[in-house]
């Protein structure tokens, strides 16, 4: 009897063990998913800059800064002009639960690793990789819409479109002979070349200086994404401009932009959005497809070192085919980007007729621009119109199996991404 006892309390003790064995064993509660999101880094034509409906943005001490007045200084968070109507938020993204807008207007590769306010007119706002570890803390990162190139070290695009807007105006208000009384002048009156746009060693510059920017972005992303699966999507530029004006805008009061002093035909094309000569578009068009080279380059180039990442090439610069400023009459109605304006004064009004100004209104309006550059930092970007159509090309970026994309704009508007 004792040993029958002995092994039924052994069995017992066997089987009261594996009870507990087997509760140990159970896995723990699951953890619930982060929502997945889509942020958008880079510069102006990421930010929404041109699209109005800007939002307030946090500045590098953590304080959110509204619209803090026309007078404000330029370096102000708020300038950064991330616009609800930027094209991240009106993409068709599938699956995406949140969406973040990290880029700002003047953005440079400087400023994906380092606050730009450590450079001379960068605004307030911490780097752009920071931002993005705070967002990778309570999200998980799908996608991200990536624009850097056309502002770096060597040339900008708003000191770009500036001087040739510039040449243009004081060609078309000052006759040759007041340009030579002030020491050649304060500003050429001649078209813009491409060397006057960026050279080919400037280019160079500006697609290393680039790569090594999203370099550390892509290193900082394997680091911080929740599950390490994410798709970047280099969106390079589409020119505002075309490649010609309309027939409207060749000549006024008989006199074309060859001419000395062509005050009626400036007033027109400016009042149109495209105060420039002829003969700038084409270098324009040129240094655009400079930028989209350099962004290609930065891909592929960054395609060979991380053979893993999910990188796509997402041209954009026949999105606004047919629908550019000046591209038909009636400009800027229609038009998928927004006209240069100025103001006299930071009054907040723009003004939107220079017929019958003289020159030195003409100069007291410009000189607003240089004092109080958020004056005048809208011109020559998408509008809110032309964001909804980079969305519609960001829809197609984010769902392509390819590795490289182009958003081209029919003649009936349809808008095509292969």
């Amino acid at each position: 009897m004792p040993r029958i006892r002995r092994t039924a309390l052994a069995a017992a003790l066997t089987i009261v063990t594996a009870a507990l064995s087997t509760a140990v064993a159970l896995p723990a509660p699951a953890t619930a998913a982060l929502p997945t999101a889509a942020v958008a880094l880079g510069d102006s034509f990421i930010s929404g800059e041109g699209a109005g409906a800007y939002t307030p943005v946090v500045d590098v001490n953590g304080v959110t800064q509204g619209f803090p007045g026309w007078t404000a200084a330029n370096n102000n968070a708020y300038f950064c002009h991330r616009s609800a109507n930027a094209s991240l938020n009106q993409a068709n993204l599938p699956g995406i639960q949140a969406r973040f807008n990290l880029a700002c207007s003047g953005g440079q590769p400087h400023d994906i690793a380092t606050a730009s306010v450590q450079r001379p007119n960068g605004r307030t706002v911490a780097s752009q990789i920071d931002q993005l570890r705070a967002v990778a803390q309570t999200n998980d990162i799908d996608l991200v819409l990536l624009g850097l190139g056309s502002n770096n070290s060597s040339f900008t695009f708003g000191s770009v479109a500036e001087k040739c807007a510039n040449r243009f105006i004081a060609d078309a208000w000052t006759g040759w002979w007041e340009f030579w009384a002030y020491l050649n002048g304060p500003v050429e009156q001649k078209p813009c070349t491409d060397a006057d746009l960026a050279t080919s060693a400037q280019l160079s510059a500006a697609t290393a200086e680039t790569t090594a920017a999203v370099r550390q972005l892509l290193t900082t992303l394997d680091q911080v994404d929740a599950d390490g699966q994410h798709r970047i999507v280099f969106q390079d530029y589409t020119n505002p401009l075309p490649l010609d004006v309309n027939p409207t805008y060749y000549e006024e009061d008989g006199r074309d932009d060859t001419r000395d002093k062509f005050r009626d035909l400036g007033a027109e094309r400016y009042a149109a959005g495209c105060p420039i000569h002829r003969a700038s578009l084409a270098p324009g068009h040129r240094f655009s497809q400079g930028l989209g080279t350099l962004v290609k380059s930065t891909r592929d180039a960054l395609a060979a070192e991380f053979p893993a990442a999910d990188l796509v090439y997402l041209n954009v610069q026949q999105a606004f085919n047919g629908a550019r400023l000046c591209e038909s009459a009636g400009s800027p109605t229609g038009a998928l980007a927004t006209p240069i304006r100025l103001q006299d004064g930071a009054t907040g009004t723009f003004v939107t007729s220079l017929a019958g100004k003289d020159k030195i209104a003409i100069q007291r309006i410009a000189n607003t621009c240089v004092s109080y550059f958020q004056t005048c930092q809208e011109s020559w970007h998408p509008n809110a119109v032309g964001h909804q159509v980079l969305g519609q090309c960001l829809s197609g970026a984010a769902a392509t199996a390819a590795r490289a994309v182009s958003c081209v704009r029919a003649g009936n508007g349809t808008i095509t991404v292969s």
